[in-house]
C-alpha cells in the first residue's frame, strides 16, 4: 500500500482479487456496526464485489438485517423494472439475495414527476440515516463519480445531470443502441459523497488508465470530479489492470 495526499492506493494482482479486497473492508465494517449506512454503486467495475458479499452472507458470515443502503444514482425517465435500471441492477446483483430490510433500500427516483424535489429529498434521507458511513465508487473515463460530469461543482448535493457523450458510450453496453441510453440521470452530488465517513474507490481495467494517472496527479479540479476525493480524510483506492 502507497499514500498519496489523504488517498491509500492498494494494488490488486486481479479483478478477482480487487473485489475481494474491496469486499473485505465493507464486512468488516458490517461486523463493526450491524446498522452500517452503505453507499452501493453500479456499473461492470463492482459486479465482482456484490457476489463476494452475496456469497459471505450466505455463509453466515455477516448480515445485512439492521444495515441501510443508499445508491449513487438512477437514469431519468427508466422505470425501476427496467433491465437497464440500477433500481434492477441492485436486486439483481445483490438486494434479492441477502436480508436487508426493503424499508433501509433506497436508489434515486428517476421517474418521478418532479425530480428536483426528489434530489433534496434524497439528501434529507441520508443526512436522517446519519449520513453514510462505507461509500463504493467507480471512476468513469472523464473521471465522474457518480454521474457527476466534468466541471460539477463540488459543492452540489443529489442533483440531475446531463450525460457526456463519452458516458453515454460507455453504458450502452446496456442498452439495445445508443438512441436508448437516457440523456440524463439523477445522482448524489460530489458534496453528498464527500459527507461519506469513508470512501473505497474501485478502478479497473486498461480503459481507466487516464483516469488513474489523473487521479494519481493529485491535482484537484473540478474538471476532473474524482479529484475532489483528495479533499477526504478517508478514502482508499483499490486498483487492478492499470499502471
Amino acid at each position: 500500500m502507497n499514500v498519496l495526499a489523504n488517498l491509500k492506493w492498494i494494488e490488486a494482482k486481479s479483478y478477482e482479487e480487487m473485489c475481494k479486497n474491496a469486499a473485505d473492508i465493507f464486512k468488516e465494517q458490517l461486523k463493526k456496526d450491524h446498522a452500517t449506512v452503505f453507499g452501493m454503486a453500479t456499473g461492470g467495475t463492482p459486479e465482482g464485489f456484490y457476489k463476494e458479499l452475496v456469497t459471505a452472507y450466505k455463509a453466515g458470515e455477516i448480515s445485512f438485517a439492521h444495515a441501510k443502503s443508499f445508491n449513487l444514482d438512477e437514469y431519468i425517465g427508466i422505470n425501476p423494472s427496467n433491465e437497464a435500471s440500477y433500481h434492477y441492477y441492485m436486486d439483481h446483483n445483490l438486494f434479492n439475495h441477502i436480508d436487508m430490510n426493503r424499508e433501509n433500500i433506497h436508489v434515486p427516483a428517476g421517474d418521478t414527476a418532479n425530480l428536483e424535489k426528489a434530489a433534496k429529498e434524497y439528501d434529507a434521507e441520508i443526512e436522517a440515516a446519519g449520513n453514510i458511513d462505507i461509500q463504493l465508487l467507480g471512476i468513469g473515463v472523464n473521471g465522474h463519480i457518480g454521474f457527476n460530469e466534468p466541471g460539477t461543482p463540488f459543492t452540489l448535493g443529489t442533483n440531475v445531470v446531463e450525460l457526456t457523450q463519452s458516458t453515454r458510450e460507455a453504458n450502452k453496453v446496456y442498452f439495445d443502441s445508443i438512441d436508448d441510453v437516457p440523456t440524463h440521470a439523477i445522482t448524489m452530488g460530489i458534496n453528498t459523497i464527500m459527507n461519506s465517513k469513508k470512501v473505497v474507490l474501485l478502478i479497473s481495467g486498461e480503459s481507466k488508465q487516464e483516469a488513474f494517472n489523473r487521479l494519481r496527479s493529485g491535482i484537484i479540479t473540478e474538471d476532473f470530479p474524482a479529484s475532489a476525493l483528495h479533499n477526504h480524510p478517508d478514502v482508499t483506492v483499490i486498483y487492478t489492470g492499470v499502471k
